[in-house]
């Protein structure tokens, strides 16, 4: 089949799915087609996956059977779960979202970091490239309170929950480092690479962060803290990055001793603290 059609037999089983009905109008209005290629989509739909929907005559519109086979789709609750939190954010419109009927949803927002795009632009490529780039940059040292010019070679991009960074090689320092980008303030030009990505240890190997509920939950609280969590025999295990241990550790609270913590704050801790700390100082972090 081609792309276009397999993506609107995707778009109609998803609607069925998640909202228990479809109409021709659905089809035509998100991907622009006339409504004789809707028609053909739904009798396609139906012969693909016979039983999955009926017309209602009423409505005007086909519905969900009770007997419903997914065909087309494998659905995950996050994945429906980030279409609405991309809507409530702003980054996308409601009528680019497969969700027809948007329930009521707010997001705990985060002040939006100011990236320039040129500047993502040719850290993209010097990132494909494999090339090294200057940049001007502003950092938070006390022994360069003022931005200055400096090369690095990217080869990454990280995500702490609220600001991106490019991973990098700094000539400067000669080592690994990130680099926040809202604080890359002007861009120069391309040069020859310093060490690669693959040189870059603390990226390129995990440590296993074991956690689990806080001791002083009950045990009812801490059934339902790891079925949260997803743990398995009430611990869970997280294999991080050691370049991105410290941010993992510090969004989820697990930065301190996280036991010593009220447990009605603070439901999880860190199963092998020893370890973890052994593990955030070979990463050049310290609790």
């Amino acid at each position: 089949m081609r792309w276009g059609v397999e993506q609107r037999l995707e778009f109609i089983e998803f609607r069925l799915f998640w909202e228990g009905a479809i109409n021709r109008a659905d089809i035509v209005d998100f991907f622009g087609v006339s409504v004789p290629q809707a028609s053909k989509d739904l009798t396609l739909y139906q012969e693909r996956a016979p039983g999955n929907m009926v017309y209602d005559t009423r409505g005007k519109r086909y519905v969900a059977a009770g007997k419903f086979v997914l065909r087309f789709l494998d659905p995950d609750p996050y994945v429906y779960l980030a279409q609405l939190r991309s809507v409530a954010e702003g980054t996308v419109p409601a009528h680019d979202s497969l969700i027809a009927v948007l329930p009521n949803t707010d997001v705990a927002l985060t002040p939006k970091r100011d990236i320039d795009i040129e500047v993502l632009r040719n850290v993209l490529d010097a990132t494909r490239e494999g090339a090294s780039l200057d940049i001007y940059y502003q950092s938070m040292n006390r022994s360069r309170p003022d931005p200055i010019w400096r090369r690095i070679t990217p080869h990454a991009f990280g995500y702490d929950g609220f600001r991106w960074h490019a991973r990098a090689y700094c000539h400067l320092e000669h080592k690994f480092k990130d680099f926040l980008l809202p604080r890359v303030l002007e861009v120069g030009g391309k040069d020859k690479p310093g060490a690669s990505g693959d040189e870059d240890w603390l990226w390129n190997n995990f440590f296993d962060v074991v956690i689990g509920p806080h001791p002083d939950l009950t045990e009812s609280q801490k059934k339902v803290v790891a079925k949260d969590y997803g743990f398995e025999h009430g611990n869970g295990t997280l294999s991080i990055r050691y370049a991105m241990l410290f941010y993992v550790l510090k969004r989820l609270g697990l930065l301190g001793d996280a036991a010593k913590q009220s447990a009605r704050t603070q439901h999880i801790v860190t199963v092998n603290r020893k370890e973890t700390e052994a593990a955030l100082k070979q990463a050049e972090y310290q609790l």
